[in-house]
């Protein structure tokens, strides 16, 4: 049995598995989906010094607090960079990590340098605008690939405005994170923003994957990503 911890992108909530996660623990494993710090159910604690940092912190704390062993860490989006920042903390507790169209960040890479140049331009006008300087507000889930009405439904009232240091604050590393194995899985459905993060983890070595759906594969496809996250876990 292994414990999967999945870690939600910009502007969710560990709620995003909701549709996930039975698939997991049907097949016998624990399953943790935590929130990151000013994020959802936790988004009175948001203040403009939450960061990449806090959130890496959010995660150590859980798995050291369930003193959490053969962790299979997953991260959505964003979450790339949080994945990367704990294997580096904890490697020895992790077992597996999975980038799920997510950010492969280096020593000193920041989020927003990592996204297109396009793209990222979007995120600053809406920081500057009405983002007050300090936040991300949410994106239009059309331009993430979410096209059925009730998916739209379901997320546009759960979604909240997502730090904005958490974007421009850098990874810190000093090696720990090359020790745990790690898996990329491609969502290729959708205007793919993060093929060159595939590409980087394909020239590492790293196995990936493809999922054809939206940038939103928890929601959108559930059954074939839980398949491919307990296929991948296995292997």
């Amino acid at each position: 049995m292994s414990t999967f911890v999945l870690l939600h992108g910009a502007w969710h909530g560990g709620w995003a598995w909701q549709r996930v996660v039975p698939a997991l623990r049907a097949a016998g494993h624990e399953v943790h989906t935590p929130t990151f710090t000013g994020l959802s159910d936790r988004a009175h604690l948001l203040n403009p010094q939450v960061g990449l940092e806090t959130h890496i912190q959010d995660v150590v704390a859980l798995l050291e607090a369930h003193d959490a062993r053969d962790v299979v860490l997953v991260g959505h989006s964003y979450a790339g960079q949080v994945v990367t920042g704990v294997a580096d903390r904890v490697p020895g507790r992790l077992a597996k990590r999975i980038h799920l169209d997510a950010f492969v960040g280096d020593d000193g890479d920041a989020a927003i340098d990592l996204l297109p140049e396009t793209v990222a331009g979007h995120y600053r006008e809406a920081v500057s605008g009405p983002g007050f300087g300090w936040l991300v507000p949410v994106r239009p889930l059309e331009k993430l690939g979410v096209t059925e009405q009730a998916d739209l439904d379901w997320l546009t009232p759960r979604l909240t405005p997502h730090p904005w240091l958490t974007y421009t604050e850098p990874l810190r590393l000093t090696g720990g994170a090359e020790q745990v194995p790690a898996v990329f899985i491609e969502c290729v459905d959708w205007m793919r923003v993060f093929t060159p993060q595939a590409e980087r983890a394909a020239a590492r070595g790293w196995p990936v994957h493809e999922i054809a759906t939206g940038h939103e594969a928890m929601v959108t496809a559930p059954g074939e990503l839980a398949g491919l996250l307990l296929d991948v876990a296995a292997a």
